[in-house]
């Protein structure tokens, strides 16, 4: 049996879905895959969580804030340096905020984690999106892995596919809808509702965030369409360098001359590889019925790779709530010790 020990860094909807995810699933990876996976620290910006004990932070996901700060295990002035120096290296789950001016605090927790020979499984795209090359490299000198399929679309296995999957084939296109809150708004919209209503409707049902302009002005599928397409094809691609717009502007007539059309209107997140290199792009799209993306409605999302010996490859579905996520932050960890 290997004992890894796990500090996570936020515990927003996603740090707490991981929590009660890893006491869901704690019995099954320790016969599954030999793997103790114990929760031993949560660091906030105010201060963390920690336990000496195995599994001491049990039913933690459970409490409200002031639960937490008044739980004996709170720390109001431990930072995450000081967390990981008490503890074995295991792995940080990064669950911050994404933020794409500074990458903080995800950043400054990743750099902390490398520097003190941890693991990464991550979930907030920020820091990679603005540090991606400096991270793996240091990454690298540590001999260290940093995983985030939770960054790339949840339960969807982008990454799996891309890296594994699609092994010894050069991926020459990749095209996805990589974000299921304006897959499902766009959705709506073509039943009828107006985008302010359908916005609504998906925040009154936990869909879209209170803040949803990262996903609706296509910040979200532009940080998955970067990260997938610098893993998995090999780019080097920045934010700067792909166009992007998101689905505010989409009118009733877009909806209408698609449909008169047979198609329908998807976020797309889009690479191209050519000889001059490789181009990406953020736009809504009409898309015709035989695309395999056609079908993907609601809050799932899809992904198709083009390949120069495996053809075209499809993925759809998974979940795109907490939950997936942090089902994908489980799976990293898991195959970060496979």
């Amino acid at each position: 049996m290997r004992h890894v020990a796990i500090v996570v860094t936020g515990l927003g909807r996603v740090g707490s879905a991981f929590a009660r995810l890893l006491e869901e699933k704690e019995e099954s990876c320790r016969i599954r895959y030999g793997l103790d996976l114990e929760l031993r620290s949560i660091i906030g910006r105010s201060g963390g969580l920690y336990t000496p004990k195995r599994h001491g932070l049990h039913g933690l996901a459970a409490l409200t804030r002031d639960e937490i700060a008044a739980h004996s295990a709170w720390n109001a002035g431990l930072t995450l340096p000081e967390a990981l120096s008490i503890l074995d290296p295991g792995v940080l789950v990064e669950c911050t905020p994404t933020d794409l001016t500074t990458g903080e605090p995800g950043l400054g927790y990743m750099r902390a984690a490398l520097h003190a020979g941890w693991n990464i499984a991550a979930a907030s795209k920020g820091a990679l999106v603005l540090r991606y090359q400096e991270l793996f490299e240091h990454a690298a000198e540590r001999h260290v892995q940093i995983r985030y399929s939770g960054a790339t679309a949840a339960a969807l296995p982008t990454l799996d596919t891309g890296l594994y999957a699609l092994a010894g084939a050069e991926i020459q296109r990749i095209e996805g809808i990589l974000t299921g809150t304006t897959n499902h708004i766009l959705g709506r919209m073509e039943e009828g509702l107006a985008f302010e209503d359908a916005l609504r409707e998906a925040q009154a049902k936990g869909i879209a965030e209170p803040d949803p302009s990262l996903d609706i002005d296509g910040w979200d599928t532009l940080c998955k369409i970067l990260l997938i397409a610098n893993a998995a094809a090999g780019t080097s691609l920045e934010l700067a360098d792909i166009p992007r717009s998101g689905i505010r502007k989409v009118t009733k007539g877009d909806l209408d001359k698609a449909r008169a059309d047979g198609k329908s209107l998807k976020l797309l997140g889009r690479m191209v590889r050519q000889e001059s290199g490789a181009t990406a792009e953020v736009a809504v799209a009409a898309i015709e019925p035989t695309h395999p993306l056609y079908h993907v409605n609601g809050t799932n999302k899809g992904i198709v790779f083009f390949t120069d010996t495996m053809g075209q490859v499809a993925v759809s579905g998974g979940k795109s709530d907490p939950r997936g996520t942090a089902a994908a932050l489980l799976k990293d960890i898991i195959n970060i010790y496979r």
